[in-house]
């Protein structure tokens, strides 16, 4: 769907609100300090680490958020994805999720448009979110994933896979399209990682109560159909956005109000990591409304997110001292 059909955005909509409606009265109800309580759609929080389990990541920790800038362009009004340049320093790659065709944009901290490269030979149904990993030739590439499907109807959703383009790009090299079909029916997802290490790519479904996570290779050849492999599930609620950090070692998945985080063991798989418990932050995403998006710093130390609206607002979340 080149954009939502009313009755479908009309719903999603009204879910988002209730979400955010019962988060705010959890917090109200506890006299409010800023960080996130339980509400009947929390995922349940990670045991305790024992005295001989390693340091939980930082990011499990309370976290302070500064709005770094807006972005100005009329156009990047329903921003879903985000994800850091693994070759330009400073550039964070995203793109709209309807209505918009098959263009990235090449955003500064500020919220300053550098580029709007369209992506060639590619289509927009519903682009949901975009990952940056390894080509097969071990180049930076960048992964798009339309694989949103908010009736849960498509046969099959795609993953494109493009070389990075350079901040002065009008249009990208050719994308390799991914077909892809779940083994177990139509899913709405907006979560997708590429394992920087290993060469997975994995989706996470969107639903209330938990999510689950799938699996193929990101180093299919182009124009290839395969079916997902069934992973775990995941105690998180309508998950919205993830990302590696690019050293491998730090997985995160978001919902409209929570971070969860989860620490890698080596090269194990993605699947293999989303099995275990995550931690969850105690410091609330609500307030930045419909966010969609989550892009981590290299060593998954700290991340920058983006909401839809106009102006997107950029904020930075780093750990409180």
């Amino acid at each position: 769907m080149r954009a939502r059909a009313p009755a479908v955005r009309a719903a999603e909509l009204a879910l988002l609100a209730t979400v955010l409606a019962l988060l705010a009265a959890a917090v109200g109800g506890c006299g409010g300090s800023g960080a996130a309580r339980s509400s009947s759609l929390a995922a349940p929080r990670a045991a305790a680490p024992s005295a001989t389990a390693p340091r939980p990541p930082a990011l499990c920790g309370r976290l302070r958020a500064r709005v770094t800038g807006r972005v100005g362009d009329p156009s990047a009004n329903e921003l879903s994805g985000l994800v850091r340049s693994r070759s330009q320093p400073g550039l964070l790659w995203s793109h709209d999720d309807s209505g918009a065709g098959p263009v990235l944009f090449g955003l500064r901290a500020d919220g300053s448009v550098v580029t709007r490269p369209t992506v060639s030979g590619a289509q927009a149904v519903d682009w949901e979110d975009i990952a940056a990993g390894p080509a097969a030739d071990s180049r930076p590439a960048l992964y798009i994933g339309d694989i949103g499907d908010n009736a849960s109807r498509r046969p099959s959703v795609d993953v494109y896979r493009v070389a990075e383009p350079g901040a002065e790009a009008t249009a990208t090299a050719p994308a390799a399209r991914l077909r892809m079909r779940y083994p177990d029916g139509a899913h709405d997802a907006e979560a997708l990682l590429v394992d920087p290490l290993g060469g997975d790519l994995v989706i996470v479904t969107k639903a209330l109560g938990a999510a689950r996570a799938y699996r193929a290779s990101a180093r299919l050849p182009a124009g290839s159909q395969t079916t997902l492999r069934r992973g775990p599930a995941i105690a998180l609620s309508l998950v919205t956005a993830g990302d590696v950090s690019a050293d491998g070692r730090i997985v995160v998945l978001r919902g409209y109000d929570r971070l969860a985080v989860w620490a890698r063991r080596g090269r194990e798989r993605l699947t293999t990591t989303l099995r275990r418990a995550p931690c969850i932050s105690p410091t609330s995403l609500a307030g930045e409304g419909q966010g969609e998006a989550i892009a981590l710093d290299r060593r998954g130390a700290s991340f920058v997110t983006v909401a839809e609206g106009s102006p997107a607002v950029l904020r930075r979340y780093t750990v409180a001292r």
